[in-house]
Parts: structure tokens; sequence; C-alpha cells
């Protein structure tokens, strides 16, 4: 464990690396139509920009998090954000779709292989087994103030020209200023703790074999699947942008700041969800349960919405469902202590959750983008009831893990006695 001071420094530049990182890759959330413009697709071919960037975010998943519980984690975040920088500066001056489905299946070479394993397993190690909670939540705060700066700024940065190419590029080149900047930020605040990494017992180091262990370990993939639920709510408030602007009349611009509130700023919100996971359930899972079901009941009333309403009624209303998505996607990955997983193999468990829990950039935003350019704005039906079913099944997963720890408890107090 780190000092009080070096603990938040470290989650300052943890915070600030993560927020800045994922600017790119999910550079739709706030563009969304900006990008279509610039580049000429249609809303499918925007989907598949993300698809590529799953397909290589998989296969990298576990190899990155088995090199994360092996070498420095510091190394590993400097690599990452180095290169991303690269590949940003190398969209900015081109905006060819083909190009830019090389560079999204590249970007999860340097935000996904070892970068995000690493952020994870840093930010476990340096907090205490009762804090693991609130120092996500703090994390994904400050995460959440860097992406709404930086989206805000890029924003700007766009707006200085009346050329949408020359917008654009004037949003990337901030988003690449951004990451350049994060990886000094690591370089300095950021200690090179590999000594401290790996336990010094040799039964509590990482060994390869460990992998086939955690396959084989059903509360693995419970785990993975409340990833995969948590982050499926988180990445799909981006589709409130387009239908604030397509069925509700909001003008792009308007809709882009509730974007950013949406996205960024109600990351502000994470620490609640610590906070309330931590000191008020006194348990993730069971915060995660209550969440879930609200989220149902949200996505439901959103079909239900009466025409003639207020725009500014609904774009407010649609915030509440990002408003309890992100304080339940902040805390996500602190529920791998309650899963009973041990330290020494977090990046590598991390890094199979991840295959399943990001496995929504694979195929949701592709299949989002179908529905709304075969159904126009009826698409959002579907969408807004696939989201509700993803809830009920983020409750039932958060009730297994709750189960499972309790026993696990159980039975060390019976060890014990």
């Amino acid at each position: 464990m780190q000092g009080k001071m070096q603990k938040y420094l470290s989650i300052l530049a943890l915070s600030l690396s993560g927020g800045s990182i994922y600017l790119l890759p999910y550079i739709k959330y706030v563009f969304y139509d900006h990008q279509i413009e610039v580049m000429g697709i249609t809303n499918q071919q925007s989907g598949l920009l993300l698809t590529m960037y799953a397909i290589g975010c998989i296969l990298l998943y576990i190899p990155g998090g088995m090199v994360a519980d092996r070498i420095s984690t510091k190394k590993c975040l400097l690599f990452s954000l180095i290169a991303t920088t690269g590949l940003a500066l190398l969209y900015a001056f081109t905006f060819n779709f083909k190009l830019a489905l090389v560079i999204w299946l590249l970007l999860a070479l340097t935000t996904s292989f070892v970068f995000w394993t690493s952020l994870v397993k840093t930010i476990r190690m340096i907090s205490n087994e009762d804090e693991q909670g609130r120092m996500f939540g703090l994390y994904y705060a400050g995460n959440g103030i860097t992406g709404a700066v930086g989206n805000s700024l890029a924003l700007w940065a766009a707006g200085l020209t009346s050329d949408p190419r020359g917008g654009l590029f004037n949003a990337v080149i901030v988003m690449a200023i951004a990451t350049a900047l994060s990886a000094l930020f690591i370089a300095i605040f950021l200690k090179d703790n590999k000594k401290d990494e790996v336990a010094t017992a040799e039964e509590e180091k990482f060994h390869f074999r460990d992998v086939g262990k955690l396959i084989r370990n059903p509360i693995v993939w419970v785990f993975s699947l409340i990833i995969f639920c948590g982050y499926s709510l988180y990445s799909s408030t981006t589709y409130f942008t387009p239908y604030l602007t397509s069925v509700v009349g909001v003008s792009p611009a308007e809709s882009g700041v509730f974007s950013i509130i949406r996205t960024y700023l109600f990351m502000l919100l994470a620490p609640v969800g610590g906070y309330l996971a931590d000191r008020i359930f006194k348990s993730t899972s069971k915060w995660f349960m209550i969440a879930f079901s609200l989220l149902a009941l949200f996505f439901i009333s959103v079909m239900f919405i009466p025409e003639g309403i207020s725009p500014m009624f609904v774009s407010i209303f649609t915030l509440i469902p990002g408003a309890l998505g992100l304080a339940l996607y902040g805390v996500v990955f602190s529920v791998v202590e309650e899963a009973r997983i041990p330290v020494a193999v977090t990046g590598t468990a991390v890094g199979i959750a991840s295959i399943i829990g990001y496995s929504p950039d694979l195929f949701m935003s592709a299949m989002f983008g179908t529905w709304l350019d075969n159904c126009g704005n009826g698409g959002y039906t579907y969408i807004f009831l696939f989201l509700a079913g993803v809830c009920v099944l983020g409750l039932g997963c958060s009730y297994l893990i709750r189960r499972h720890s309790k026993k696990v408890d159980s039975s060390q107090i019976n060890e014990t006695a």
C-alpha cells in the first residue's frame, strides 16, 4: 500500500490517462454526426469502427492481462498513451474510412492490450480492502472530469472553423495533446512499483497455469457478465445523442452538450456509487441489484414519453439513466474484491472478464446502427427494450456475486473456528 499523498497523486495520474486515452476510440459519443458527415459513412459503418476496435480488444485482453501481471504497469501505461497519441495524429491527417478501420484495430493494441488491465490492477493495489469502491469511484470521477474537459475543448476547437473537416481535425488534435500530457503525468506521479506488484511468497506469484484456473472458475464469468451489463449501459447512452436530434428535435450542438454531461460529467457520481457500495450497502453487488432494477424501469419509461412534451424536459429526463448508469459503471470493477479473486492474478482475471465485458463494442453499435438504418426512429424502441433486458441480466448476476461472497466468507469463518 502507498502513502496517502502518493495514493491520490497516482489516482490523479490514472484518471487523466483513462479520461484521455478513450477520447479517440469513442469519438462518436460526442462527434457522432460530425464524423459521419466528414467521412461520408453510414450509421452502420460508424458502428463497424467500434466493431474493429472490439475485435482487436478481444484478441488482446488476456495476453495484455498476463503481461500486466508480469512487468511494470507504469511502463505499460506509458507505452499505451504515447502510441495512442501517434494514432490520433494519423487519423487527423487522413479521415479515410478504410484507413480508419485499421486505426481503430490498432487502437485496441494501444488502449486495451496492457493499458486497461494495468490501470485496474494499479487502482486495486493502491487501495485498502475497505476502500475499493471509493478509490474506483474517485478514479472515474477524475476520468469523467478529464473526458468532459477534453471533449469540451475539442468541441470548442471544432467550432473555430465553419469547415466540417477542419473542425473534426481540430478536435482530434486536442485529443492527441490530451494523451501526450497524460503520459507526462504518469511519468511524474505514478510510482514504478514493480517490486511491490507481486507478493514475495512463491505461492502468491502469477503462474501461467493460473489462466486455466481462472477460465474454469464460474464466478469469473459472472464477474464478466456484470462488466458486460455495466458497460453496455454506459456505452449505449451515446444513442441518446442522435435520439434527441432525430426524435425530439434538439439541435446537434445542444445534444452534444447533453452528451458530455451524460457521458463524462456524470462520472462525478462514481464516488457516490462507491460511497453507497462501501458505506451504505456494505456491498457492491447489493448496490448493483438496486441500480440495475431502477435502470430497467427508466429505459422502459423512455418509450412511453408522450408526444408534445417539451424537448428540454425530454433532454433532462434522458440524463437520469446516464446518471444511474455511471454511478453503477464507475465502481463496476470494485466487485472483483467481492468475487474473491486473488490480487496476484487480478490483471489476468480482468483480461478474461474484459473479453465478455467489453464485447458490446463487437456487435452492439453495429446492431443498433442497423436498426436505425432499417427502422428509422422506430429503431430506438428496439434499443431501449434491449437495454432493459441487459439490466435484468445484471440484476441476476449481481445476486450471484452476492451469494458467492457470503458463501466464501462463511466458509472462511468456519475454517477459522
